[in-house]
């Protein structure tokens, strides 16, 4: 399908991809391609199963990369100025070392030939399997932090691996759904893809055009060298709130206009932050952005303001945007004045009094739940005949170029992945029941039910969008009516239910990029598991924390039961089960329209990452979105095929470099830059101050 095709099959203005990825019918007689563009522009349809993967230098390297990774993240995690390392570090600095290897190390079975493709993927997949600090080490911390326990090295461990490896097993049943359909693109894979060939393939030019491989160099030492202007030297300009300049004394401009607040008109002009919670404008679809877009605009700019400002739920006596813990008159929320032995004492709770937390923590609870209950009617409706179809025709025939090329390599028995799914599900019942966790064994297994039952359509949406809805909303409500005042059961439940899918859908988007670069399907599945096992071994806690008071110790029918005053909250689940309802018989009636990108689940999500997002991340996101995912794939077709994913890579680059020089140079050493009004990071100084408010509303 060319891409002039594609762009005005349905002659709209609006958007320009006919292709709904979700919906899309993969058939190849003709072309032996991906029918999507992207994939095609970018993913090789040729392989070489001959290439050696498990090398030698691969064990070396994997192992290395992965201990370094989980290491000095899970190390920068604790400190005042913490620094992530993603795997794109790894993936860059993987290739030199490769080939210095390939050149000293003698020929023979430690050094089969040229350092490959394949072994490079493959050192990069271990070490993404690493790269996060495992979610289960937040129970630790706020545990000696917070809660005053400790439960010992071995409880922490059994807890760790059985949340990071769980998810494991429920990929292999994945890969039927969302790795072998070619209409399951994975966007941010693509970035990955097009960074790999840079390095390594040869590219056919003509006189004068770029190579990918330059134009990569050439923009990520471009970033590195920009990066240090916002990083640094001028950081005012990742959030310039001109709004709050016309007058930096309004209490009410600030709340409108501060990058701390609502954000209108805020411009940032640091990738680092347009990137920082939405991952990369320039890879997700323009439809998917679109939808994005609508839910942020009606969720933070309309319903949030008319909240705030019409006093609902007593709005005015707290932050515009926040997610900490106030009383009733507005101050800070001292949970250890209503515990004992880290459970609720009932008596303390009512003379301490009832928690109240900001207007838009309690609506992004609300979109939360509505989302959350839209993606399954949102399954059921679009995808059911297609999910019962792709299983039945999973063993009989393959999808794509990619797919068949993929039949030269023996495929991963599911028992392999049924193993691991029932070992650790026994690992985590042992560690909950052995150690008082406070929760039972029953809970644990319907912590692992609601994962298994959720992670299908979540990864339809985030193979689809790069974004992936999470599950901790509902497993902190589930557990806190089940088991009210446990605060840390609570935290357990939500890290095994909400983890193990995320780990699902991190493997499973792993295995579609090793999908899309060849690689031996048994090669993938030790690596991946040896870089889980080594990121465990290596051991957000504020927003965590507040989490387990609100969920665990107060408890979802203190906190939205009938007598609160959050108690609409819970309408917001049949809001989000009916509401895709008429938006798919409209979709039928108007086939070919506008219509068909409305995609409710992904508007409903939209504000997931809120808080720790703010609204001004949104804004310029899309922003930059448009730019590339609209107007260049619109008008300069040719050139976003080529150079677009490769833009992001080199964009990323350019910064994860730039912020290991400065960690190394300035944070480490406590070094800041020289204070003038550019150096700070908002001029806004109405809005440092979480307690403001509009004046009209007396002070508590």
């Amino acid at each position: 399908m060319s891409e002039h095709k594609l762009e005005h099959t349905t002659g709209k203005e609006f958007i320009d991809e006919k292709a709904d990825l979700e919906r899309t019918s993969i058939i190849l007689e003709e072309e032996e391609n991906s029918p999507i563009p992207e994939v095609a522009a970018i993913v090789s349809n040729k392989d070489d199963p001959s290439l050696p993967v498990m090398t030698f230098r691969f064990w070396v390297m994997g192992i290395l990369c992965s201990v370094l990774l989980a290491f000095v993240n899970q190390f920068f995690f604790f400190r005042t100025h913490p620094m992530t390392l993603s795997a794109l570090v790894i993936q860059l600095l993987a290739y030199p070392i490769g080939k210095f290897m390939a050149r000293i190390l003698p020929h023979g079975i430690l050094n089969p030939g040229p350092f490959n493709i394949k072994e490079h993927v493959l050192i990069t997949l271990t070490a993404n399997c690493a790269q996060g600090a495992a979610y289960a080490v937040d129970i630790t911390v706020i545990q000696k932090v917070f809660y005053n326990e400790d439960f010992g090295f071995l409880a922490n461990l059994m807890l760790v691996f059985s949340t990071q490896i769980l998810g494991f097993g429920m990929a292999g049943v994945l890969r039927r759904y969302l790795v072998y359909p070619a209409a399951m693109v994975w966007p941010a894979n693509l970035v990955q893809v097009a960074l790999f060939n840079t390095l390594h393939q040869d590219e056919d030019l003509a006189p004068g055009q770029w190579s990918r491989y330059k134009f990569f160099v050439v923009a990520a030492f471009s970033m590195f060298l920009y990066a240090w202007i916002p990083g640094f030297l001028f950081p005012v300009v990742s959030a310039i709130a001109w709004i709050c300049w016309i007058n930096p004394k309004s209490i009410v401009l600030s709340q409108v206009g501060g990058s701390s607040s609502l954000g209108i008109g805020v411009i940032s002009l640091d990738w680092n932050n347009i990137v920082a919670f939405l991952t990369s404008p320039l890879v997700v679809p323009w439809w998917a952005q679109v939808n994005i877009g609508i839910g942020f605009v009606v969720i933070a700019w309309i319903m949030v303001p008319i909240a705030y400002y019409s006093n609902l739920w007593d709005a005015k006596r707290y932050p515009v945007i926040s997610s900490q813990l106030f009383r009733v008159d507005g101050t800070s929320y001292e949970t250890s004045k209503i515990l004992t032995k880290n459970i609720l004492n009932e008596t303390l709770y009512e003379g301490y009094g009832p928690l109240r937390i900001s207007t838009f923590f309690a609506l992004t609870y609300g979109i939360g739940f509505a989302g959350l209950s839209s993606m399954v009617t949102h399954t059921w409706l679009y995808h059911r005949h297609k999910l019962v179809a792709q299983w039945k025709q999973s063993r009989e025939h393959s999808e794509d170029i990619h797919h068949k090329l993929m039949q030269a390599y023996p495929e991963v028995p599911d028992w392999w992945y049924a193993t691991i799914f029932f070992g650790m599900t026994i690992v985590a019942v042992i560690a909950c029941e052995v150690w008082d966790y406070n929760l039972p064994w029953w809970a644990v297994l319907l912590a692992v039910a609601l994962s298994a039952f959720f992670v299908l359509p979540i990864g339809l949406i985030q193979a689809l969008t790069n974004q992936q809805p999470g599950l901790n909303i509902i497993t902190e409500y589930v557990i806190g009516y089940m088991l009210p005042g446990r605060a840390i059961a609570n935290v357990t439940f939500k890290t095994l239910g909400y983890i193990s899918m995320a780990q699902a859908l991190t493997f499973t988007s792993d295995l579609k990029l090793g999908h899309y670069m060849k690689i031996p399907p048994r090669a993938m599945f030790w690596a991946q598991l040896m870089g889980t096992a080594i990121a465990g071994l290596c051991p957000n806690a504020a927003v965590f924390y507040s989490a387990s008071v609100i969920w665990g110790v107060i408890a979802p029918e203190r906190m939205f039961g009938p007598t609160s005053i959050y108690n609409a909250i819970n309408y917001f689940f049949l809001l989000g089960l009916v509401l895709p309802i008429p938006f798919y018989y409209l979709k039928k009636k108007f086939s070919n329209t506008w219509m068909d990108y409305i995609h409710i689940p992904v508007v409903l999500s939209a504000t997931g990452m809120m808080p720790p997002a703010r609204p001004y991340h949104y804004f310029n996101w899309i922003a930059v979105g448009f730019i590339f995912q609209f107007y260049v794939r619109r008008y300069h077709p040719s050139w976003h095929l080529r150079f677009t994913y490769v833009l992001s890579a080199a964009f990323d680059t350019g910064v994860a470099f730039m912020g290991l020089m400065s960690f190394a140079i300035f944070t480490s050493r406590e070094v800041e830059m020289v204070p003038w009004w550019g150096s700070r990071y908002d001029l806004c100084p109405l809005e440092s101050d979480p307690f403001i408010a509009p004046p009209t509303v007396p002070e508590a």
